[in-house]
């Protein structure tokens, strides 16, 4: 057994090309995945997780690689970036105002995906097409670009009363969703939700938002040898040991002969990889 990598995880980088190219990263160290389709590998939870923003040593970690001082202090850990229709910014009651300047009052896009099934996300310009790679699309099309995070939740509050916001991660592990029409959704959207997107922009003004008629669809594809027919993820918390033939690698996922697992999850924790 010989160990390739070790050190703090955070998600995987992801080049899209024909297949997306894939970086475990641990610590300092970059990891080319692709090459190591087909072989035996361990991902080994070592015992210490670390917050990604203070570093300190935590039991437990939260929403994705906080502490818990860091998770109630943090903007970027409040509730409406989850939901940011909920953003609080105008209020002035955002916890990091500054943080919130650069990362929410900037343009977002609104998209659909075609990830399980057709599904609609926002995300800020900077993070396409990192978002529909970390999803796991196969399609992805921009629909709206729209000045401010929170005005971005009320649009994708509107299409979601007729089409979902969420991936099934089993579905998505499970294979390649059939291909949909998205350009043919988006006008369907635009026609169903026609009256609340009327007045979105009569409240914030036809420059906040706009509808990207013309946006063409990104097709993405994945370094996959196969497709598990039963999904079963490894839970490093209860057994630290996660080994078996590296099969594919899609979304954040890594698909093992012997089960699936999500890096982005064990974001903080410290991990070695060994090929067996």
């Amino acid at each position: 057994m010989s160990e390739l990598a070790r050190g703090a995880a955070v998600k995987m980088r992801i080049d899209l090309q024909d297949p997306a190219q894939y970086q475990m990263r641990l610590g300092e160290e970059e990891l080319p995945l692709n090459e190591l389709l087909g072989q035996s590998l361990q991902l080994e939870f070592l015992g210490e997780i670390n917050c990604v923003h203070c570093q300190r040593k935590t039991s437990k970690s939260f929403a994705q690689g906080y502490c818990w001082p860091c998770f109630k202090g943090l903007a970027q850990c409040d509730s409406c970036i989850m939901s940011p229709e909920k953003c609080h910014y105008d209020a002035g009651t955002c916890r990091e105002p500054e943080w919130g300047e650069v990362n929410c009052m900037i343009d977002h896009f609104v998209y659909l995906a075609n990830s399980s099934s057709v599904k609609v996300g926002i995300t800020r310009g900077t993070q396409l097409p990192t978002r529909w790679l970390d999803q796991g699309a196969v399609q992805a099309l921009p629909i709206f670009r729209v000045k401010t995070r929170q005005q971005s939740g009320f649009v994708e509050d509107a299409l979601r009363a007729h089409v979902s916001d969420r991936t099934s991660w089993q579905a998505m592990l499970k294979g390649d969703p059939e291909p949909i029409d998205l350009a043919a959704q988006r006008d369907q959207l635009m026609e169903l939700c026609s009256h609340e997107l009327d007045e979105l922009q009569q409240r914030f003004g036809l420059q906040a938002i706009q509808p990207l008629d013309d946006a063409e669809v990104t097709s993405i594809s994945y370094p996959v040898l196969e497709y598990p027919k039963k999904v079963k993820s490894f839970n490093l918390d209860k057994l630290p040991q996660a080994e078996g033939t590296l099969l594919g690698i899609k979304g954040q996922y890594l698909i093992f002969d012997t089960g699936v697992i999500n890096v982005r999850k064990y974001t903080g924790y410290q991990l070695a990889l060994r090929k067996i």
